[in-house]
This record gives structure tokens, sequence and C-alpha cells, in this order.
């Protein structure tokens, strides 16, 4: 774990209520995907967890959902503002787990830290297939970045936009490993139709966001563990989903 004072660099909106931000500064972080960030917010108490979307040098990505004061702060800062952040938390996806045909699946705002996995599978010539769930068209955000590091699939529940339905409803076949992001719902239906080997990253309200607190710990079957420590990433065969 390291804190750095970051600088942000942009903020945009990629829909309604989903805003990119780039922050700079952050130096020679070692962050892998799947991992998060824990944000200081000015005028807050309680630090803000995001998944990590994308690394470049100095600079780091994420993507969030405006659900509240603090996000909606978060979305008013301007460029050349300094935000306190606790970087390189939590465990990341396992890519020597991937395979050839590696599968990621995601939805809504558990999209963004499959990006930076997409990345990374690239580099490693693996063939990357995402499967990205969203409600409607007009929500849909980051679709055409993937598309640099691979196959593409979208689903919305309305229809609107590529395959009706929910992301469960169009998984190729052939792939040899998956990795998840999303709702609970979303991940349970995912756990009981896939039949290949994967990976669940799990969300929870987090307090410190690097395991002091326990307060979002989770029951495995290798007993309690705490998300923000031991995960957010586990594997499928620890999950307690069966029934």
């Amino acid at each position: 774990m390291k804190q750095k004072e970051c600088t942000v660099s942009a903020v945009k909106a990629l829909t309604e209520n989903i805003y990119e931000m780039k922050l700079s500064d952050i130096g020679e972080a070692c962050i892998v995907p799947g991992s998060f960030v824990n944000l200081t917010i000015p005028g807050l108490f309680l630090r803000r967890p995001i998944s990590v979307c994308d690394v470049n040098g100095d600079e780091l990505t994420i993507i969030f959902r405006v659900v509240g004061h603090g996000t909606e702060k978060l979305s008013a800062m301007e460029p050349g503002e300094k935000l306190p952040v606790l970087l390189e938390l939590g465990n990341g996806y396992d890519l020597s787990k991937a395979g050839e045909r590696p599968l990621l699946i995601g939805g809504g705002v558990g999209i963004p830290p499959l990006y930076y996995l997409a990345k990374k599978l690239h580099e490693l010539g693996k063939e990357v297939t995402a499967v990205l769930g969203f409600n409607t068209a007009s929500e849909l955000f980051y679709t055409e970045e993937f598309q640099r590091y691979g196959k593409v699939i979208v689903t919305t529940v309305d229809g609107s936009a590529g395959v009706r339905g929910f992301v469960s409803d169009a998984l190729p076949e052939g792939c040899s490993f998956f990795y998840a992001c999303g709702p609970l719902p979303m991940e349970k239906a995912l756990y009981k139709k896939l039949n290949i080997d994967g990976q669940f990253s799990l969300e929870e309200r987090m307090g410190c966001g690097f395991g002091a607190c326990m307060g979002c710990s989770f029951m495995t079957k290798l007993g309690s563990k705490r998300i923000c420590r031991e995960g957010p990433v586990f594997d499928r065969e620890v999950l307690p989903w069966d029934e």
C-alpha cells in the first residue's frame, strides 16, 4: 500500500451519471488488473474505493458512477486539483490462469477493471473476448475501447443495443477461463451457468480499504475473508454459491 498526492488531469462524463477521471503523479506504483484505489475526497471523512480502469506511465484512470454526495463532488473536480490516494490495494486477477482464449464478463460499473485486464492479456498474446452488459443503449461506455484488445459482445436488458438480455444470455463457447466483475445477481448467474474455471471480483462497502476494520468480511468455503485484503478477486471454487 502506498499513499500519493495525485493530481486530477482530466474529468469527463461518459454517460448521464458515469464519469472517467485521470489522475497523474502516481509514481512507480505496482498496480495489477482488478486492484483498487481509495480516494480521500476533500471535506469528507470516509475514503471512496474505486477500481482501477487503466494505467499509463504515471497516470491512472478510474471510472465511477455518481450515486451520492461523495461521487458527485468527485465528478465536479477540476484539472489541477489534488487528491490523496491510497494505491496498490487488494488482490487482482491472476493472468497466469487465462489460457489462450480468456473470457471477460462485466456489468455496469463492474466493466472498468476488466479494461486494464483486457489490455494486459492482449499484451500476452491472448485471444480476448469481452461480454459487456448494460440496461439500455444510452448507458453504454468503453465498448469501442475494449475492441482494441479483442472481440466485444454487448448486451442490453431492453434490446436497444447488441444482444437483448443479460450477459449470461450471450456467453460464447470454447473459452479457456473467465474473469467477471459486476452486480452480485449477475455473478451468481454466471457461477451457475459457466462450466469453466474463473475468478470473480466482489463488491462490498469498505471502511479502511486495507483490512484493519474487518467491515467488508465475506464468508467463503475457506472461512471469513476480507474483500479489501484477501479480495476483491476470488477463485470460483472458494465461493459458497452452490445452492
